[in-house]
This record gives structure tokens, sequence and C-alpha cells, in this order.
């Protein structure tokens, strides 16, 4: 199949088809054409690229998932590793919603303090 039947049976763009085979995270064969050519297994990659990239993780981090992207990766148990980046993903979402509540709480007492009771 062609980058824009790939994008239209997976919902995302070709341009992120396009930098997902960049980062290796899927393949594709050139036709004499030069156009891309994907197997139709690669929905499923696809969609599990998604699926991870929702979840929060980052390109770098599906990359661990690498040998198990062609099936369900919701359904198999999870690898020591794949915990491991989850966890370590998890910390990072944690310290920038920290982060993210300081700066609330003083933009929040900067406004009391100007008299402004907010919302």
């Amino acid at each position: 199949m062609r980058i824009g039947e790939l994008a239209a049976a997976t919902g995302v763009t070709p341009r992120a088809l396009r930098h997902y085979e960049q980062q290796g995270l899927i393949t594709s064969e050139r036709a004499v054409n030069g156009y891309r050519e994907y197997d139709v297994r690669a929905a499923v990659r696809v969609r599990n690229i998604r699926h991870l990239l929702e979840a929060g993780l980052t390109l770098d981090d599906v990359r661990v998932f690498l040998p198990c992207l062609d099936g369900d990766v919701t359904a198999g148990p999870a690898s020591a590793k794949g915990l491991g980046v989850a966890r370590d993903r998890l910390a990072v979402l944690d310290a920038r919603i920290a982060a993210q509540t300081a700066v609330r709480d003083r933009l929040a007492a900067a406004l009391r303090e100007a008299g402004d009771p907010g919302p």
C-alpha cells in the first residue's frame, strides 16, 4: 500500500509516517516510480506506535518495543525493559506536572497579592 493509503488506514499523516520510517520504526520498499510501498502489516505497527505515543512514551521509548510492534502490543506480558521505560517516562511526566503546578501556584499567589481573587 502507498503512503496515502497507510495514512488513511491508520489516521496518521504521511509526514508522521515518513518520520517513523526515518526513525527506523517502520520500513517501506520503493516502487519503480520512487513511491513508498508498505506491507499491509505496517498498519498494525503504526497503530501500536500511536498507542504507545498516546500513552506518553516518546519515539525513542517506542524503540524498546520494536520486537512486539507487529502484534497486539497490549495483549502480551510486559517485559522488564518495557516496564522500566514506562516507569522512567512516568517519572519525567510527574516532574513536569510538579514543576507546572509550582508555576501555577506562584502565579495564583501573585494575582491574590495584586488584589485579584481569581476564579
